[in-house]
């Protein structure tokens, strides 16, 4: 099976270990088990639980009591409407492996994680992507939904909050979206890994399957919650897709870990005070970023609504990855290129990280920049 390689991670892959201020993270910073202890309430010697768990596949579909948890961060779900995954990335793939086939319709809003539309063309889908424009906010044109949603549609691909603009549709852009899919019947795949990182209010978005009988949720405890190195995600939908859907991951995941679960159920039962820190990471991060785009001359911006990372246009005669490279080179700063993301001529920007990092970052792109004029 042939499939595009995958343009973010081999930047990554390259780049992430050879910089010394790394804005092109996309997590809100990490926690360690020692801060996750902290602000769940437990101490050090709640570690002694570990020492009895033996080492056994654990509950094959994710315990129930981490099910559970899941489950409400919704409004309308339960533990049958829950399996639990590799990260967000598992979860996605394991939605597009279960419902796309050969020759599917397949529509796939862009930019987006590449998985969306590389995954199921792969498969051999006939995938048509919906491109998110500047002058919309980055937000979808429904008009132009609408019309690549033809009949006999299988699946709708989009992302909420998005990655990389930053871009958040409100609860009712997601009801017209589950309208034009009910019309023709499609699932909606909608990847929520940045849900709980909303601008204002208590930040957490409507969830596409609290709306829609065929909307698919797929998230996980890396971005918001700040703990990537768990690697476990989920997806929640219908039971009927969820049955589907355990058929496919019986061949590539088994289980998670079971200490992965432990501490994942520690989080997401303690969800409020983990996305409380979050909130005030990246709201003052936003902040500081706002404030540097005001005095930056070459570089423009649709500030982000959600989210952990922005789109900076950049007013300078050479390609992203040059840019990027000689950023990266010259001053140890590392953003993410757009060519990476199918947006010559942005670079995106990853701004929940340690303030610090950040200003310092920003302070070495001014000096770039100011240097390039």
């Amino acid at each position: 099976m042939h499939i595009e390689p995958f343009g973010v991670e081999l930047w990554m892959n390259e780049w992430e270990t050879k910089c010394d201020w790394n804005l092109a993270e996309t997590c809100v910073e990490s926690v360690t088990i020692g801060e996750l202890l902290t602000l769940t309430g437990k101490n050090e010697t709640d570690l002694s639980e570990l020492l009895w768990m033996k080492m056994t596949y654990g509950a094959i579909e994710g315990s129930e009591r981490l099910r559970r948890a899941i489950a409400a961060l919704y409004d309308t779900q339960g533990t049958e409407n829950t399996i639990v995954t590799h990260g967000t990335i598992g979860a996605n793939m394991l939605v597009h492996k279960t419902l796309v086939s050969s020759r599917d319709r397949v529509v796939a809003v862009t930019p987006t994680y590449q998985q969306h539309y590389s995954i199921p063309a792969s498969i051999g889908a006939d995938v048509h992507q919906l491109r998110l424009r500047e002058e919309d906010g980055f937000l979808p044109d429904l008009d132009a939904l609408r019309n690549l949603a033809a009949p006999g549609t299988r699946l709708i691909a989009i992302n909420n909050p998005n990655n990389p603009t930053g871009a958040l549709m409100d609860r009712a852009m997601l009801e017209e979206i589950a309208g034009i899919a009910r019309e023709v019947d499609a699932w909606v795949l909608c990847d929520e890994v940045y849900r709980g990182t909303e601008q204002t209010g208590p930040g957490m978005a409507t969830s596409i399957a609290d709306i829609y009988e065929k909307g698919i949720s797929t998230a996980s405890t890396s971005k918001a919650f700040s703990l990537a190195g768990l690697r476990l995600g989920w997806i929640v939908a219908a039971p009927e897709l969820i049955e589907m859907v355990a058929i496919h991951r019986d061949y590539d995941t088994i289980s998670v870990g079971i200490i992965d679960d432990h501490f994942a159920t520690l989080a997401l039962e303690n969800a409020d005070r983990l996305l409380e820190r979050s909130h005030g990471i990246t709201r003052k991060n936003l902040s500081i970023l706002e404030d540097w785009v005001d005095t930056q001359p070459r570089i423009s911006w649709i500030k982000p609504s959600a989210g952990t990372t922005a789109l900076l246009k950049f007013d300078l005669p050479i390609k992203s990855r040059e840019f990027c490279v000689a950023l990266l080179k010259e001053t140890g700063v590392m953003l993410t290129p757009g060519s990476a993301l199918g947006m010559e001529g942005y670079v995106r920007i990853g701004y929940a990280n340690n303030p610090t990092i950040l200003s310092k970052g920003l302070a070495g792109i001014s000096d770039f920049l100011a240097g390039s004029c």
